[in-house]
């Protein structure tokens, strides 16, 4: 998962992963710069996902 893409796209990623992830609040979409590894798991821990799986659909953005 590229870091600068994450941070300079944020806003239409979060969007996505909203439509992908109906149960996904804002608050659960906090981006904190240097902490996409702990939004990671708070998006994991909200879907079920992998965090793998996860960074692949946030690439293919």
């Amino acid at each position: 998962m590229n870091k600068d893409k994450l941070q300079g796209n944020w806003n239409t990623i979060k969007g996505q992963l909203k439509q992908k992830y109906g149960e996904l609040t804002d608050n659960d979409l906090v981006y904190v710069e240097g902490k996409e590894d702990e939004l990671l798991g708070q998006i994991q821990k909200k879907t079920g996902e992998t965090k793998e799986a996860l960074k692949e659909y946030i690439d293919s953005l």
